[in-house]
């Protein structure tokens, strides 16, 4: 298929069209690409971004992954938030403005249990329009439980889909289970989760391979729960307490993370594009105007991290240190509207 077929004639997605549109042929065309997926996301989402905060309860973990700074092997800090703690977190993210909060794990499973997520979503509901999970993969059960306690969306990377690389990455562990993890965000669908978060690691395998085959997984997902919105991550690898970056074999440039994106706006018009403060300023900032649905603020990626009384371990450094209030004024000098809550709890009742 050739480049402008790929952009203009074909809609929706098909492996076909979305390996046109991240071939190295298509980089001489970012600019229609980027003017057709601006396009595109204004005419689904209008002229807004949705701001939301993570929220890490514990950066202890089982697992031994190299490229993480959470790994096992790992002898920096480690802490783990009480309910009390976490809900004060929380509380700091409310008055900033914040509606959507994301909560983050390590693999804890002896102190970050399901009663735990539970009795924290309890806590927190009446403060967070939505809230979401980024931890270890569950059983379709326990994803109920989280549901029913008011827990209605989840971002879970495969890492990488290439199942060399992965077992490479992952020798011991829970997560050493591929086929597990690549299942996990199935399990949540059939639990009643609104929302969807796939992604893969950029730097650890080839990313157009990934690329490709994350959107069929994606595919896959909307086809099968129509009713949940499938989100579209892309967690660039970045520097962190005792990683070697030697191990990011396949980093990228901005380009090709820009060619990316614009390639899954293209195929996907109706998927959210996450863009978290991983990024730099000035990429987030471009980025915003062109295909860019939903970004994170003000990150802290340690437990106790708003408070400031923890110097606890972080996953990684961001790139983008700016405050809620400038990114939202950033947002707003570019003609975007910095959205706060875009959704309500009453809907799933």
């Amino acid at each position: 298929m050739n480049i402008d077929k790929a952009m203009y004639s074909e809609t929706g997605y098909s492996l076909e069209r979305l390996n046109a549109l991240i071939s190295p042929d298509a980089q001489n065309h970012l600019e229609q690409m980027a003017q057709r997926a601006r396009q595109i996301t204004r005419q689904r989402f209008g002229n807004t971004i949705q701001l939301y905060a993570p929220l890490y309860v514990s950066n202890f973990c089982v697992n031994n992954c190299p490229y993480c700074a959470f790994n096992c092997k790992s002898k920096l800090p480690r802490t783990r938030l009480t309910i009390d703690q976490a809900v004060k977190e929380a509380e700091i993210l409310a008055a900033e403005g914040f509606r959507h909060i994301l909560i983050v794990s390590g693999e804890d499973k002896n102190f970050i249990t399901v009663a735990y997520l539970t009795e924290l979503a309890k806590k927190l509901r009446e403060k967070f329009s939505s809230i979401s999970i980024e931890i270890y993969p569950l059983t379709k059960e326990q994803y109920d439980q989280l549901f029913a306690a008011g827990i209605d969306s989840i971002a879970l990377y495969q890492e990488t889909y290439d199942r060399s690389d992965y077992e490479k990455f992952h020798k011991s562990g829970p997560k050493s289970d591929y086929d597990w993890r690549l299942d996990t965000l199935s399990r949540a669908a059939q639990a009643g989760f609104r929302s969807l978060g796939i992604g893969f690691l950029i730097g650890l395998s080839d990313w157009r391979t990934q690329t490709l085959a994350m959107a069929e997984h994606a595919n896959l997902l909307m086809k099968k729960y129509w009713q949940a919105r499938v989100s579209f991550s892309f967690p660039r690898m970045r520097p962190a307490e005792n990683v070697d970056e030697k191990l990011f074999r396949y980093m990228i440039s901005d380009k090709e993370l820009v060619q990316m994106t614009l390639a899954l706006r293209l195929c996907f018009p109706d998927a959210e594009i996450v863009m978290s403060t991983r990024e730099s300023q000035a990429f987030r900032d471009n980025m915003a105007h062109i295909c860019v649905t939903r970004m994170s603020a003000g990150s802290k990626t340690n437990p106790g991290g708003y408070a400031e009384k923890e110097q606890s371990l972080s996953q990684f450094e961001v790139a983008d240190d700016r405050t809620p209030d400038q990114v939202a004024l950033m947002l707003k000098s570019i003609g975007l509207e910095p959205v706060w809550k875009d959704w309500d709890k009453a809907f799933n009742e």
